[in-house]
């Protein structure tokens, strides 16, 4: 004699074409459903088991579309969307110090950072990401508006060998990181890094510093090096040494660091990343925008060392699509390696979900679809013209695939985008609001 066993009560059961775990590498699960609990995956497995299984309380049917793990986009300065576009077309130091550094000393305060990290977190939910690692000064305000929308972060805890409008000397900038990580420390979807400008604008006294403290508090160092060539010889003219050779000297290169851009790369230093474990993000079209050179992904990959994707800000590249960038990324790797092989559509998606994920220290919980991690889960509809016909799952996802066919976004179980609508977040607002910080940064420019 047979019972029928007890369907299982759960939150959430996503149903999908294809569900694409990222573990294990390349596979594609047809007909699949996603169960999500508390938050929390609880199982993956075909449709049709899951539906025996589970008693939903909601059940959200797309038979179109692919299920993926939320994008990662591990380099951003998500305040810069109200930049965007202001100083295009100019080399790095050119943009920064006679355009960039300028406005910003100007708005900067609590209403630039929230109102610009708002936008942000809109645009970046339409386009699938669901985590972002921060990069920018009131930390504090960060990281409210990102636990306010309930969206994923890593904020950065920012330290410059100069006065800003977050704090004045080395040791307000350390007392300030301090209290900001001290009220996050426990927030489970806000986090801290330490975000150290550059190599060219922070002392070896605050390196040690920031050593000391990344490895008592455990919270990893979110680091601009190895930009430009320019960056290089410039380190080496007035120090004697690359900047990650000085780095190194004062024990920052270890798997803490989350290395941003890192264009300019002898095959020793690739080799000395995969041995200490080093994260690399790569921001593919803010370095060909600003002409800073091409990091080589290919190397990177084939040694072993970790590779995620990042925008950088708005104001240098000019969108948060990480679609666009991980297609730009696998496109431009290619070209780089001269090998059409060299970093294929499954290990561009690799890096824009697990990989970013294991760079912010997040890979317990975020990166990949698998049941103990968090429900931050993105649908990408594969049934319109665009991506028609479907030979290949995974290949469409990078080479055809835009943010415009993200139909669905889910952040620990939470939906944060329904059928391309924000849920709640009023669209024409945030347009609005934009709109009046055009005007003021235009009268700021004038003056």
């Amino acid at each position: 004699m047979t019972h029928d066993r007890t369907p299982e009560a759960c939150d959430l059961l996503i149903e999908a074409g294809w569900v694409v775990p990222v573990v294990p590498h390349g596979v594609v699960l047809e007909d699949h459903a996603v169960a999500v609990r508390d938050g929390e995956i609880v199982a993956v497995l075909p449709t049709r088991e899951a539906r025996a299984r589970f008693d939903a309380a909601e059940t959200v049917s797309r038979p179109d579309a692919a299920l993926i793990p939320g994008l990662v986009n591990a380099h951003t300065h998500n305040p810069m969307t109200l930049l965007r576009g202001i100083a295009d077309d100019l080399p790095l130091m050119e943009w920064l110090q006679g355009h960039i550094w300028p406005v910003e000393g100007a708005v900067m305060g609590p209403e630039f950072i929230e109102d610009g990290i708002t936008l942000a977190i809109a645009e970046m939910l339409r386009g699938g990401t669901t985590c972002a690692n921060e990069n920018y000064f009131f930390p504090d305000v960060q990281a409210a508006v990102y636990k306010q929308h309930g969206f994923r972060a890593r904020v950065g805890l920012p330290v410059i060998d100069f006065p800003t409008a977050w704090a004045k000397t080395s040791e307000e900038y350390f007392e300030r990181a301090g209290e900001v990580h001290d009220q996050w420390r426990d927030d489970p979807l806000v986090a801290t890094t330490f975000a150290p400008h550059a190599p060219y604008t922070v002392s070896d006294e605050n390196f040690e510093r920031i050593r000391m403290l990344s490895d008592q508090l455990d919270i990893p160092v979110h680091l601009h090096t190895h930009e430009t060539a320019h960056e290089v010889s410039e380190s080496h003219a007035k120090l004697g040494q690359r900047p990650i050779a000085r780095l190194d000297r004062l024990g920052l290169i270890n798997d803490r660091l989350i290395a941003v851009h890192m264009t300019q790369l002898t095959d020793a230093e690739i080799a000395l990343c995969a041995q200490r474990g080093v994260s690399v993000v790569h921001c593919p079209e803010s370095n060909l925008k600003l002409a800073s050179g091409f990091c080589p992904v290919g190397k990177l990959v084939k040694a072993g060392v970790n590779v995620a994707i990042g925008t950088d800000g708005c104001a240098s590249n000019n969108d948060l699509d990480m679609f666009g960038e991980t297609r730009t990324a696998a496109l431009l790797a290619k070209a780089v390696a001269e090998d059409a092989s060299a970093f294929d559509a499954a290990t561009a998606l690799h890096a824009a979900t697990l990989g970013g994920a294991r760079a912010l220290g997040f890979e317990a919980k975020i990166g990949s679809i698998e049941p103990g991690k968090q429900a931050d889960v993105v649908c990408v509809d594969l049934g319109q013209i665009e991506t028609q016909p479907l030979h290949h799952v995974v290949s469409q996802l990078i080479y055809a695939t835009g943010r415009h066919h993200v139909s669905d976004v889910w952040i620990a179980g939470r939906a944060k985008l329904r059928e391309r609508m924000l849920v709640d977040m009023d669209a024409a607002a945030l347009v609005a609001n934009a709109r009046q910080w055009r005007e003021r940064i235009a009268a700021i420019r004038l003056t």
